[in-house]
């Protein structure tokens, strides 16, 4: 059964960090595409980054670029995302998602299995 885990959320300040991490089972990394989604409320799910099989490709928004890193161990099957410079407009319910495509995208209809999500808060 193909699946995905997220973990690492939670409450943080401005200006701090977290990492979140995205468990894999069923498949192997090495030929699915990752992607992290978040979705604030009232607000539409977004692709903030993503990982294409074999490394192939990376993605950020440009919300993100520059303080979120994407990255993957392939022993373990995970994918991470580590998120610093945090801001209040980071908060939200953060996704990871697997897609059977190669090379990943932003693209939300283009990923097959979903986490549960976890709650990430940037506040004071």
């Amino acid at each position: 059964q193909l699946q995905v885990v997220e973990s690492g959320g939670g409450l943080v300040q401005p200006g701090g960090s977290l990492r979140l991490s995205c468990a894999a089972s069923g498949f192997s990394l090495g030929i699915y595409a990752i992607g992290w989604f978040r979705q604030a409320p009232g607000k539409e799910r977004e692709g903030i980054s993503c990982i294409g099989g074999g490394n192939s490709n990376t993605y950020y928004a440009d919300s993100v670029k520059g303080r979120f890193t994407i990255s993957k161990e392939n022993a373990k099957n995970t994918v991470y995302l580590q998120m610093s410079s945090l801001k209040p407009e980071d908060t939200a319910v953060y996704y990871c998602a697997a897609s059977r495509r190669f090379y990943c995208s932003r693209i939300v209809r283009e990923y097959n299995y979903w986490g549960q999500g976890t709650q990430v808060t940037v506040s004071s």
